[in-house]
Parts: C-alpha cells; structure tokens; sequence
C-alpha cells in the first residue's frame, strides 16, 4: 500500500499546493485561469501528439480498449440520465449533467499523471484513446441532450451539426488528428520541432495538477445532497466497476492496457464539469459534485491500484 501512496499523494500533494496558493493568494484565481487555458490549447495537445507519433498505427487503433472503457462510460451515463430523468424527475439538462458527472474522467489532469507512473509510455497511448472517448462520446452526448432541451425551434441535426463543428475546433481533438496523421504516414519530425513538442508536453501533468487546486478555492458543497452524492458514487465506484466488468470480456486486451483502463476511470470527471453546469442553469450541482469527487478520488484511485496490485487480477504492477 505505501508503493501506491506514493504514486497517488504526490499528485494530489500539488493539486493541494494550487488550492492554498490561490487561497492565499499567493496565485490569484484568474491566473491559474490562464494556466489551465495553457495546458487545453498547447500542453495537453502536445502530450497526446507526443504519445501517438511514437507509436505504430495498429498499437493506437486499439478497439478492444475502445469498447470496454467507452462501453463502461456510456453505461454509467445512461444510468445517471436515467435515473435522474425517470425517477426523480429532473430536467433533461440536469440529467444530462448528472450522466456526464459520472462518466466523463478526467484523464488528462488527474489520470495521466498517475497512469504514466505505473506504466510509462503506454499512458500515452491509453490517454488518447480515453480522450476519443470523453470528448466523442460523452461530452458530444451531453451537449445533444442539453442543448435540444434548450434550443427551441432547432431540429436535433441543427444541434449535433453546431456540437460537430464546435469539437472541431477542439485542441486537444485537433492535436489526435494531427498525432494519427504522422503516425500513418511515417513522416519524422524535425528534432527542433519535436523538442518543443516534448517540453510543452512535459508541463501538462503537474500544471494541470496545480490548476484543479486552484479551481476548488470558491466551490462550496451546498444543496441537492441526494444528486450530489450519486454523481460522487457514480464516478467514482460504478464508472470504474463497469469499465472493470466490460474489461474481462476482452481476453486479448494487454494486460498494463486494462490497468490503465481502470485507473483513468477511477479519476474524477472533468475539471471543467462546473462550467457546463453553467452553461445550463446548474452550476452549483456541478461545482459541488466537483469538488467533493476530486477531494474523495484519492482515497478510491488509492484503494482501487491497492486492489489491483494485491489480487494481481491483470498481472502485477509494474
């Protein structure tokens, strides 16, 4: 247990440092702002063209890993929307949020850093296949509901078209197309190019970490407990059970692939889960949900690599 520890405290020891920095003020809110907007638009992208321009075609098209974590995730969404929707009767915005919350990782900020420790450059690779997965799927899900529910005299194709068009201009989608792009044809970067490809990459783990600190300064857990706590379960006991489940269905699937699998899907959901909840009238749901699932994924990433190194289900830790 102490080997995993100290794999999982250092990363949440700075995203620790970024919430008393800015809630000291030693580093104020809006810079930390402009820090996390750094890591979306250059350090992020580069780390996923990084991990992919290394790797042969076949390694990154991976679908056994595409089924088993993107099945796991849409899983975990259809029960949240569901439940939230048929049961207790909230907007389908809401749903829509509470289904996200509980599918959509934060693989990049909180994961990575924590997956690349344990398996090295595998991590890569197993970023960006979550990446598809988050911002394909889930998130694309997510704005197709919220948005419809909205967008009144707006046919559905309206709304996907203008969601397409929007993840288009995504970074980080932008920077996978990019990375398989190279990968297929074989072109080798030249070393100038690749240097700065690896030097903004190798910021985006523990910037990324210290922006999430700083982004909880302000969030209070207040409100809609019952919802609160089931997007805390959600994310953090059944997103991982599922994609765990769906992962012994894939007898074929490289064992440090399924590590990897489940670790991404223990991380807590995206750092900017709160400002969808903004964009639909549920901010405060979000932003508490956030915080509490950040402040509560160390103990479950912690105990869930503990369980998997002791009953060695996929082969031991490295």
């Amino acid at each position: 247990m102490l080997d995993i520890l100290a794999i999982t405290m250092p990363i949440f020891l700075i995203i620790a440092i970024g919430y008393i920095a800015v809630f000291r003020n030693i580093v104020p809110q809006n810079v930390v702002r402009g820090m996390g907007a750094f890591v979306i638009n250059f350090a992020l992208p580069c780390l996923v063209i990084q991990s992919l321009i290394a790797r042969d075609i076949t390694d990154i098209l991976n679908t056994d890993y595409l089924l088993a974590y993107g099945g796991g995730a849409l899983i975990v969404f259809a029960l949240g929307y569901f439940f939230a929707r048929l049961i207790r009767k909230r907007s389908q915005e809401n749903s829509a949020l509470q289904g996200m919350g509980m599918s959509g990782s934060n693989s990049g900020f909180v994961g990575y850093p924590i997956v690349v420790q344990l398996l090295g450059p595998t991590a890569g690779v197993a970023l960006a296949l979550c990446i598809i997965i988050e911002n394909l799927v889930i998130t694309t899900l997510t704005l197709i509901l919220g948005d419809s529910a909205q967008a009144a005299g707006t046919t559905r194709w309206q709304v996907l078209a203008k969601t397409f068009a929007a993840l288009a201009r995504n970074p980080i989608i932008i920077a996978i197309l990019i990375g398989l792009g190279i990968s297929i044809s074989g072109i080798t970067l030249p070393g100038p190019l690749i240097s700065v490809v690896d030097m903004l990459a190798s910021a985006s783990a523990p910037v990324a970490l210290f922006v999430i600190g700083g982004g909880l300064v302000g969030l209070k857990l207040q409100g809609l407990r019952f919802d609160i706590s089931r997007i805390v379960f959600g994310k953090l006991v059944l997103h991982p059970l599922f994609t765990f489940a769906l992962l012994g269905l894939m007898p074929d699937l490289d064992p440090q692939m399924k590590i990897a699998a489940v670790t991404f899907a223990c991380a807590p959901m995206f750092s900017v889960y709160a400002i969808y909840g903004q964009r639909y009238g549920h901010e405060g749901m979000t932003a508490a949900a956030l915080m509490a699932t950040t402040s509560l994924s160390f103990i479950t990433i912690s105990t869930a690599l503990w369980l998997l190194d002791t009953t060695a289900v996929f082969g031991p830790l490295p």
